[in-house]
């Protein structure tokens, strides 16, 4: 075997380890590449596989390879490659891709091992072989072969054997030859000669691309120096893709991609910004954090500004061919040409969700021109009443990806359309009604003037969701007696109250608010009660408001009717504070922080809870479903929702002496009437 020598690349281990993290498709492009700057006419990918799968990975090219001399400082100085400012490949036959040198290492990503099989002539014109060889545990070191004769006429080029892979990869997968197509889509179009493999299969864009424009952007500003142009190329493929803006050197080569962000349904293509500005941050380093740099991220605006011009074209482009397909098959709706601006209007609204509906349903133009003259009259007739909703919700359902579409369908077997409605309603309802509720409890302006009897109390009665899903309202602003009541009605038990519950001082207390839910145990159903006190928010908890939430709980507690029926009883005294007093009440050893008072059995318990923590126990119930349905909860929309949805309670107030005194007390007399 021939000398070798171990050799150290002049970089940071952690940058090393950085191009050695590339995704599949990336490290396969940048081994691709360098055959192609090499000017290679045939580069291929091929797969090795053995009884357990994929044990290689061999890229070869016809290139004119690197000669023995250069290896060395190729190798060990990221950023010295010949290729920095150079335009044009050795031989001027192309364009160059690469200029730092940093493709090889992306090698890494793929495999454990990489080794380079090197046939190219030295600086004298001999043909030689040498091996250079990596390894993932010390990316910065490689061991280079003494270069060895080879006899006349060795084939010239590069072999890349890329050993020990990480997993299976799949060299096959729809998804990764259509990235290569995407990366390679303006090169091979314009050096058709050049033919790169994947397993055979040969990459042709130009095969797959159904439109290819070219836009000019304002160039970009260069201070007192000329600004550098700027251009937008469009390729609309015909195949399915993830839709992508590669940000490219001037030559149109992909040095980083990012999401187009715009609508453009039915679509689907791949958007190449071109620049020398590009470069720059290339080689600067900072291209991956190209969204800092506010003079690249005009570039790519304007850039999705054309993007939107142009798509907005091909949609009246394709809806004007197929409109006219319709008509010459007598199945469009529509006899005369639009004469008023609404028909005008109306006509174009039509057309588009027309188009949309066609494209997006394979079956629709298959279909006979019967079926499909009544499907389109129907649509018209809808376009007519409600044109503005029913393009949002066609454009909102056409929009959806493949694979939310087949989801959706899935889901729509199992229950209806009408059923995912109103739960994605119900969920955007509450969202909005917390954010609504949270706005009137602690804005300083609202708060003053929302009343705990007629607004506050009336609006939780019908959200008792709040205070936790698995209750169900049983009392609501009732006394003690009909507290009684129902806590027997839920154990089944069928006996007479002649005489009322009171409190501690001989009163009726009232109520606000009592959920109750079954816990099933061992023996028979348990019981389960949550008695709820709400103060207004101006309200802060004190030592009256906490003599008054346990003049509720003794009586229950000591009242014998109470008894036999097994059941545990939660009270809540909620606000929006509570005073120095209070909160060391509900900060006591030996007891869950917020625990007021418990009994010796722990069967009940008074807790102090504030809107704040009531509130946030709910964001944090909906948060999984806020963010599946990208819900933002506008504090005035919010807020407006709260006014409509409950306009009699919150307008007028109708103010009551109950809403500023303690209503159990000035109520107490009137409640036990009848009782």
């Amino acid at each position: 075997m021939a000398d070798e020598r171990i050799l150290e690349v002049q970089a940071q281990e952690d940058f090393v380890e950085k191009l050695a993290a590339a995704r599949p498709a990336q490290a396969l492009a940048e081994l691709l590449w360098n055959g192609l700057d090499a000017e290679a006419t045939k580069v291929s990918v091929e797969a090795d596989r053995g009884p357990i799968g994929l044990t290689s990975i061999r890229v070869r090219d016809n290139g004119h390879g690197m000669a023995p001399e250069e290896a060395e400082g190729l190798f060990t100085s990221l950023g010295g490659s010949w290729k920095r400012g150079a335009k044009q490949s050795k031989n001027g036959k192309r364009m160059l891709h690469g200029e730092e040198g940093n493709g090889r290492f992306r090698a890494l990503a793929l495999g454990r091992v990489v080794e380079w099989n090197v046939t190219a002539a030295n600086a004298s014109s001999q043909v030689v072989r040498y091996h250079i060889t990596m390894i993932k545990d010390s990316a910065r070191t490689f061991r280079l072969s003494e270069p060895t004769p080879v006899e006349d006429g060795a084939e010239i080029g590069v072999e890349v054997i890329i050993s020990e892979p990480y997993k299976d990869w799949n060299l096959e997968a729809a998804g990764l030859l259509q990235e290569l197509n995407e990366i390679y889509a303006l090169y091979l179009t314009d050096y058709p000669a050049a033919l790169v493999t994947v397993s055979g299969t040969k990459l042709d864009p130009s095969g797959l691309i159904d439109v290819r424009r070219t836009f000019p952007l304002p160039p970009i500003p260069n201070g007192d120096r000329p600004p550098y142009p700027a251009e937008l190329e469009v390729v609309e493929w015909t195949t399915q893709t993830e839709r992508m803006l590669y940000l490219c050197n001037a030559g149109g080569f992909p040095l980083h991609r990012t999401a187009p962000g715009i609508h453009a349904p039915g679509y689907d293509f791949s958007a190449y910004l071109r620049s020398e500005y590009v470069s720059l941050l290339h080689d600067q380093g900072t291209l991956d954090l190209a969204e800092l740099d506010p003079r690249l991220n005009e570039a790519v605006e304007n850039a999705k500004g054309e993007l939107r011009e142009h798509f907005k074209a091909r949609a009246i482009e394709q809806a004007q061919s197929l409109v006219d397909e319709w008509k010459a098959e007598q199945v469009y709706p529509y006899a005369e040409e639009p004469e008023t601006s609404v028909q005008i209007v109306e006509r174009k609204v039509f057309d588009i969700v027309a188009v949309n509906v066609a494209t997006s349903l394979p079956d629709f133009q298959v279909q006979d021109q019967r079926n499909r003259r009544f499907q389109l009259r129907m649509l018209r007739q809808a376009v007519e009443r409600s044109p503005e909703e029913l393009q949002l919700i066609i454009g909102e359902v056409l929009g959806l990806s493949q694979r939310k579409q087949e989801e959706l369908a899935r889901l729509l077997k199992r229950t209806t359309l009408s059923a995912i409605i109103s739960a994605a309603k119900m969920v955007g309802d509450r969202l909005d009604f917390l954010s609504g509720l949270e706005t009137m409890l602690f804005d300083p302006d609202l708060k003053k003037n929302f009343k705990e009897r007629t607004q506050l109390h009336r609006i939780l009665a019908g959200n008792t969701w709040v205070f936790g899903e698995e209750f169900a309202l049983t009392v609501d602003d009732q006394s003690l007696t009909e507290v009684l009541r129902q806590h027997l009605k839920a154990a089944g038990r069928e006996i007479v109250i002649n005489e009322p519950v009171k409190r501690l001082d001989d009163t009726a207390g009232i109520v606000d608010l009592m959920l109750s839910r079954g816990v099933p145990s061992n023996l028979e159903n348990e019981l389960d009660h949550l008695v709820i006190e709400l103060k207004a928010p101006t309200v802060k908890v004190g030592p009256k408001e906490i003599t008054q939430i346990k003049s509720y709980a003794f009586p229950i507690r000591e009242d014998e009717r109470f008894r036999g029926v097994p059941a545990r009883w939660t009270f809540w005294l909620v606000a929006n504070d509570m005073d120095e007093f209070a909160a060391q009440d509900v900060q006591q050893p030996g007891r869950p922080q917020g625990v007021l008072w418990e009994s010796p059995d722990l069967r009940s318990r008074i807790w102090v809870r504030t809107w704040a923590q009531i509130i946030h126990d709910c964001k944090t119930r909906l948060k999984i479903f806020q963010k599946e349905l990208n819900h933002s909860a506008d504090r005035d929309a919010s807020l407006d929702y709260l006014k409509k949805t409950y306009a009699r309670v919150l307008q007028g107030g109708e103010a009551s002496q109950s809403d500023n005194s303690d209503h159990d007390v000035a109520r107490g007399d009137a409640s036990t009437v009848g009782q």
